[in-house]
């Protein structure tokens, strides 16, 4: 498995909220590769507004591989959903995920679906916001395909959103949509809330599952809460899974504390898997 840890592109709002390390790309990167970390996520909101080969020259120049797109703050900061009652923003939100489609290819990378799928309004019926839903994961699905791509759905829990909260609930959107490059992913943060028992999520999840975000418990960095991360890893291996690992938590008590938190934590678990 690969440690990876979450970073901001530039042109995502700085933020407390923001889940990732946050800076210039040359400063982030730099000092995540120096700690030891194999890859990164990358955060990013408008990827047609970065220098693509900069990212990648910085990124190589510093031994991490890119391993994910997140797409989060396209909701988080500017609002767009699959599920928007108007149709000019649903519009907007598949092709802001194609562009980061497009984004994730060029790096040999794939993305994830969190919140931007939407949830359930009460403004239209919930079968049609699922219709909604089906339409954009068939369309992104066909266009991960073409750019070779896989699209990880990311089952979030209640607290954030009332649509595709467990991992079952993933899968079934999967198998309807039925494209090859419709995969899930899985975050500890949103299991542990979500699901009656972390280490059956893992093991019903093995099939699908193409990526992991990590966070302890309060969803503060590994060793800050009460998970058992031998136990996590090992589940994780058991299942068949070698892909990355990577952060998604909060940066606190600030972002250098949390990566160092986290190697130290992590890299001796991996080690003697």
């Amino acid at each position: 498995m690969k440690l990876c840890y979450q970073v901001a592109t530039p042109d995502v709002t700085l933020s407390p909220s923001v889940t990732a390390f946050q800076g210039d790309l040359e400063t982030s990167l730099g000092t995540l590769g120096d700690m030891g970390f194999d890859g990164v996520e990358f955060m990013t909101i408008n990827p047609m507004a970065l220098d693509w080969g900069y990212v990648e020259k910085v990124a190589c120049k510093n031994n991490l591989d890119i391993v994910l797109v997140c797409t989060g703050e396209i909701y988080g900061q500017q609002g767009l959903t699959f599920t928007d009652p108007k149709q000019e923003i649903r519009t907007k939100a598949i092709h802001r995920v194609k562009e980061m489609i497009d984004f994730a290819s060029y790096f040999g990378a794939n993305i994830n679906i969190g919140r931007v799928r939407g949830q359930y309004v009460d403004s239209i019926p919930r079968g049609l916001s699922y219709q909604y839903a089906l339409e954009a994961f068939r369309q992104i699905a066909a266009y991960g395909e073409k750019k070779k791509v896989k699209i990880a759905i990311e089952p979030v829990t209640y607290l954030q959103t009332n649509f595709i909260n467990t991992v079952d609930e993933a899968i079934k959107v999967c198998n309807e949509v039925g494209s090859d490059s419709l995969k899930i992913m899985l975050d500890l943060f949103h299991l542990n809330i979500e699901e009656r028992d972390i280490y059956e999520a893992i093991e019903q999840g093995k099939d699908h599952n193409i990526h992991v975000h990590i966070a302890d418990n309060n969803r503060r960095y590994p060793g800050m809460g009460g998970f058992d991360f031998t136990k996590i890893l090992r589940s994780l291996k058991t299942a068949g899974y070698d892909g990355p690992i990577c952060t998604e938590i909060y940066q606190l008590p600030n972002q250098l504390e949390a990566a160092e938190g986290t190697i130290r934590k992590i890299k001796p678990i991996l080690a003697n898997l």
